[in-house]
């Protein structure tokens, strides 16, 4: 059985797994309550990641499953629990973004997510914008 929690110290082990963010900001981020753990049987699975946009607006950094879990559905059950959980918290929109040649954009699309916009990130390809209310 799925479910997500809110991440704590004691994920730092799992969580240490994510190259893309520096240890003490994930520390940080673990006290603010911006990093939840996604289970299957108690046993973790992967992580969502996020942090707010401008001090306002939910911004979806990352949602990560373990390769032996992908494709089973726990993205989307994480993306679902997080919006529930930012609806809970008064926020009226959501935004996240990737590479427009991830086939994550076609996950954000098929869950109602529509592009904003983009930019180019010094030596990478077009990073694009997503935004949904909620």
């Amino acid at each position: 059985m799925e479910k997500m929690r809110v991440a704590n110290v004691n994920d730092l082990d799992f969580l240490s797994r994510d190259i893309h963010i520096n240890l003490a900001v994930l520390k940080e981020n673990i006290e603010r309550g911006y990093v939840y753990i996604i289970e299957n049987k108690e046993k973790s699975v992967g992580w969502l990641r996020y942090n707010l946009f401008w001090d306002n607006t939910p911004f979806l950094n990352m949602i990560y499953v373990l390769e032996t879990y992908q494709n089973q559905g726990y993205g989307g059950f994480a993306l679902k629990v997080w919006e529930q959980e930012m609806v809970a918290k008064g926020y009226k929109e959501v935004m996240t973004s990737t590479l427009v040649h991830e086939s994550s954009i076609h996950f954000y699309l098929k869950y109602g997510y529509v592009v904003v916009g983009g930019f180019h990130p010094s030596n990478e390809e077009y990073e694009v914008i997503l935004k949904k209310n909620i």
